[in-house]
């Protein structure tokens, strides 16, 4: 039986066939939280959810000058920018708060139909110039948004051109889903740019367009006349402009060759057919088993409490869990890049990213600081050996190297968990994973993703694992 191609497989499909062809209306800039638009209906097959937009990938830090991670993360951070009724929060993990708010909006969410009125207080960063100005941007954030809070992260940017982009929303989020649901904006574009589900991307990055400085507008939520708060610790994006490309320089093994680290095994087909209102599905949870999978790395997993809500026949709650506490209710899936890092962080002392790496030689350094990588890729059946299908967008964990420099993956989409460890030709698995362009089966071009990977670590890593990211562009 087949099942909908997700939508962000879609919405790559539409990038890769014609730049600037997106007819939808502007973005709306006006009042903070503005109502969501409608959903699409899709069709035909795939494995997994997490493809990209046309996204593209180079090297991080030293080597990347393409890549451009930011975070903004400190006492220091928070108390620049412009504030407009938060605060900066001191203490081991430096956050942002609702100090007094800046006035009541009210949010119709197009999930429930429901209209309610909302305290807000806003924070806006200040302006990140490009070294490379960017034809993509992808945001990421971790935060505490306890039941009666919610927050949206917005875009303001400015065009190689001199003019500004419109307010684009990058998510409306909640730990939760019982006072929102979380939720990307779809039909946001001006004529140069588009938002696709999570991604911000130039329409036609043949005219030399770019993105060339932005800001990152954060809105916290919560009902009014309470003291309730969400608590930001970290909110950063990541700005790339890759050159298309379907073959990638293959990378030697280096300090990461013979390592592996010790990260548990969920495969996502154990739960097909179960909770089919959260995308479908077992089938599609890729990106939440994988997310699962290195949070319980770290030690951290959902309480008994958490998971009193799943059927208790069913093995692996915690999976059904993640799948539920991603799930983006426009997307209509549980592949959104941004939901996943913010769940992972919702887990006590966890911080997650999203950012592009540039080789596997980037994944071996992580591994060797004990730091796991998940992958996003795309690939016919006969470009990955001994994976056993093909698909249009899919996350797998890297949690080693063998000693000849080959991938070891924990590959949600296996039969059962003992089979997800899996070894792949590590020229095939870097191929797959840092293109930018590739064929479908019908010898279509359609996009790659580019390097993505999702990074969860402690907040207060250890020097070495601080080093690393450090040399990777991250902090």
């Amino acid at each position: 039986m087949t099942r909908p191609t997700p939508r962000r497989t879609v919405l790559a499909a539409a990038l890769a066939a014609a730049a600037g062809t997106a007819s939808a209306s502007s973005a709306h800039a006006g009042p903070p939280a503005a109502t969501g638009s409608g959903t699409a209906s899709d069709s035909g097959t795939a494995s997994g959810s997490g493809g990209s937009g046309s996204a593209g990938s180079t090297g991080s830090g030293k080597g990347g000058a393409r890549v451009d991670y930011h975070g903004w993360t400190t006492y220091t951070d928070w108390r620049c920018g412009t504030a407009r009724g938060t605060r900066a929060e001191a203490g081991s993990r430096a956050g942002l708060v609702i100090g007094t708010p800046a006035g009541r909006t009210d949010y119709a969410d197009p999930h429930t139909g429901k209209t309610k009125t909302w305290e807000y207080a806003t924070w806006t960063a200040p302006v990140r110039k490009l070294g490379t100005p960017a034809s993509e941007l992808v945001a990421s954030w971790n935060a505490r948004t306890p039941a009666g809070t919610w927050l949206q992260v917005e875009l303001l940017g400015t065009y190689t051109d001199g003019k500004d982009t419109p307010a684009y929303v990058l998510g409306r989020w909640a730990a939760g889903d019982a006072d929102i649901k979380r939720t990307s904006v779809d039909d946001q574009t001006d004529g140069k740019s588009t938002m696709w589900t999570d991604t911000f991307s130039i329409d036609d990055t043949a005219s030399g367009l770019r993105l060339a400085s932005y800001r990152l507008r954060l809105t916290l939520y919560r009902k009014p006349g309470s003291d309730l708060t969400p608590t930001v610790w970290r909110l950063g994006a990541m700005a790339s402009d890759i050159p298309d490309r379907f073959e990638v320089p293959a990378s030697k093994p280096g300090e990461g060759a013979g390592r592996e680290l010790k990260v548990p095994r969920y495969s996502q087909n154990t739960h097909v057919g179960q909770y089919p209102e959260y995308d479908n599905g077992g089938e599609a949870w890729c990106s939440p088993t994988s997310s699962q999978m290195v949070i319980e790395y770290w030690g951290r997993k959902p309480t008994k409490e958490d998971l009193a809500w799943v059927n208790p026949d069913f093995a692996d709650p915690q999976v059904c869990h993640a799948a539920r506490f991603t799930y983006d209710y426009q997307y209509e899936g549980c592949g959104n890049w941004p939901f996943n890092s913010a769940y992972a962080a919702t887990y006590k002392d966890l911080q997650g990213i999203i950012t592009r790496l540039g080789s596997l030689d980037d994944a071996e350094k992580l591994i060797a600081a004990g730091i796991p990588v998940i992958t996003s890729q795309s690939f016919l059946e006969s470009e990955l050996d001994g994976a056993g299908y093909g698909t249009a967008g899919h996350l797998m964990c890297v949690i080693g190297f063998t000693a000849d420099g080959d991938v070891i993956a924990n590959d949600p989409a296996s039969a059962n968990n003992d089979a997800v460890r899996r070894v792949y030709k590590r020229r095939q698995f870097e191929n797959i994973w840092l293109r930018t362009k590739r064929y479908d089966a019908n010898g279509k071009v359609r996009s790659g993703t580019g390097g993505v990977a999702y990074l969860y670590w402690p907040a207060k890593p250890t020097p070495g694992q601080a080093r690393v990211l450090r040399e990777l562009g991250i902090r």
